[in-house]
């Protein structure tokens, strides 16, 4: 993968990489290799031809950087950053290998330093590729207002004047990086006087990784909310021995006696000038004295802290599986700072994921995010005539429903305002609703008496599908009416009029009659 190195050693003042001058001639252009595009510890020489002069630099336009990175000129700052480093990787001279693509790479530096800084993109808006020519605007040796430009201090004969003060590292390292960064003076190339003073003013921005964490909470908490939960992780914090400077209190950097302070080794074979990076001091430009380490850190600059632990208030509506963010609280960026950078330099904690767990409730379960689901037992006669039942919620406290005569299987009540709370900024009373679904439950009957009672009703309901048990004789009837109801020996019901009309006075009596001696027989009465 190509990108910056998880873990620098340090931020420092030094540029990784200057333009290199020799015998008057100045290798410059887009054959420049940018270590932050690799490893911060790539040896990798690049081949400068040694007949490469500046003019030819100058001669050269600057790409339409909308077109270089493939993006109209409404792009947002996400879309360019994408587009950069998609097409970086794809163009990377290090990757490959085809004649132009180090044409190509040092065109996507150019955008990128362009359109991700705003006041360079409006600059570029409104002049177009001659707002970065030197010679535009330009008066007895100063560069283009509002720019700083190349020619400022520089000689009149030189379209580039003094490169001196062209920092690369501020040109292109910042893209390299995935870290907002940039020149706090505003100039796109960091002016020219003098390299140090402007490496000094950049502005960067790091942040530490995330942490993901796991918290397990009872359904009612899910459902509205818990304060003060307590989570605990391991992380990496400011090493408080010295402060995140990696060195001890009072000891101080030295300029790399390998690269004398540049970060770069510059090595000439056969009649080709190669540079790489120093590998004293992985580009830095300086280096710590062993007996200089914190000796806590290892020059790291942060140390591992094990279960540590904040709290947290976590919302309502919360489900299984639910991810809660808590920003700025997790790891510190693993790198040590230069105290010389230190106050251009933010460095901000990542952030906790916080994965939510939620038991389940015996009683009760929640869809479509608001709504609290309660099923509710009723036995067949309450269905059937209706009633009233008792229904627990959520809030801990009980309600009364009454039952339709005639619920069925699965039939849904709804009850406003006892769901879970769709907002913690808006009133208790903004929440879903709880649904109450009926299951009605048949048994078997457990008594001669229930078996008498089910075989009467489905004698009256005219259910000749029915088992019968009861068969009760004739005589049994004191009445002595043998044809006003009987109960055959197949189990079918015979009848008078009490069949065809189950609700006249008469049928009505001669059913108390048949159910009266049927308990009777039931008991062993010979009365």
């Amino acid at each position: 993968m190509i990108g910056v190195s998880a873990r620098a050693p340090f931020v420092s003042a030094r540029s990784l990489y200057n333009v290199v001058a020799a015998q008057g001639r100045v290798c410059a252009g887009s054959a420049l290799h940018n270590p932050l595009t690799s490893s911060h510890r790539s040896q990798g020489p690049l081949v400068f031809s040694s007949r490469f002069h500046a003019s030819a630099v100058a001669a050269q336009s600057i790409k339409d950087p909308y077109q270089a990175l493939g993006i109209d000129k409404n792009a947002s700052q996400t879309d360019i950053k994408k587009a950069y480093r998609k097409l970086a990787k794809k163009y990377h001279p290090d990757i490959n290998k085809e004649p132009d693509a180090e044409k190509k790479f040092h065109d996507l530096q150019n955008a990128y330093e362009i359109l991700s800084d705003e006041t360079k993109r409006k600059q570029y808006d409104q002049y177009g590729p001659a707002a970065f020519d030197p010679n535009f605007g330009a008066s007895q040796g100063q560069g283009h207002p509002g720019f700083g430009g190349f020619g400022g201090g520089g000689q009149a004969g030189s379209p580039f004047g003094d490169f001196g003060g062209i920092n690369f590292e501020d040109l292109f390292g910042a893209a390299f990086s995935g870290r907002n960064g940039g020149s706090a003076g505003g100039s796109p190339f960091g002016g020219a006087a003098g390299g140090r003073s402007s490496r000094m003013n950049m502005f960067r921005e790091y942040k530490g990784d995330s942490i993901h964490v796991s918290c397990k909470l009872d359904f009612k908490d899910a459902v509205f909310g818990k304060k003060n939960v307590k989570l605990t992780f391991n992380t990496f914090d400011p090493c408080h021995t010295c402060h995140g400077s990696g060195m001890k209190l009072g000891a101080e950097k030295h300029t790399c006696s390998g690269c004398h302070g540049s970060g770069t080794k510059v090595h000439v074979r056969g009649g080709f000038q190669m540079m790489s990076t120093c590998d004293e001091c992985q580009g830095e430009g300086s280096t710590v004295k062993a007996e200089d380490v914190c000796h806590t850190c290892h020059g790291d600059g942060v140390e591992f802290t094990r279960n540590k632990s904040i709290n947290v208030d976590l919302p309502n509506g919360l489900q299984d599986g639910d991810a809660i963010r808590v920003s700025n609280q997790g790891s510190y960026p693993q790198m040590a700072v230069d105290p010389e950078m230190a106050k251009n330099i933010k460095m901000t904690r990542g952030d906790i994921i916080v994965t939510i767990r939620v038991d389940k409730d015996p009683k009760f379960s929640i869809q479509n995010k608001y709504d609290i689901w309660y099923v509710k037992e009723i036995p067949i006669t309450t269905a059937a005539l209706g009633g009233t039942v008792e229904i627990p919620t959520v809030d801990g406290t009980k309600i009364r429903l009454k039952v339709q005569g005639g619920t069925q299987q699965g039939d849904v009540i709804s009850i406003p305002n006892m769901g879970v709370p769709r907002s913690s900024l808006l009133s208790q009373a903004s929440r879903g609703s709880m649904k109450v679904q009926y299951k009605i439950v048949i048994r078997k009957p457990q008594s001669k008496a229930e078996q008498c009672l089910w075989e009467a009703l489905a004698d009256v309901t005219h259910d000749t599908s029915a088992k019968k048990t009861m068969n009760l004789s004739l005589n049994d009837l004191e009445d002595g009416n043998t044809s006003s109801f009987s109960t055959g020996e197949n189990g079918t019901g015979s009848s008078g009029s009490a069949a065809s009309n189950p609700d006249e006075p008469g049928a009505l009596g001669r059913l108390e009659t048949f159910i009266s001696k049927a308990f009777k027989k039931i008991k062993g009465d010979k009365k």
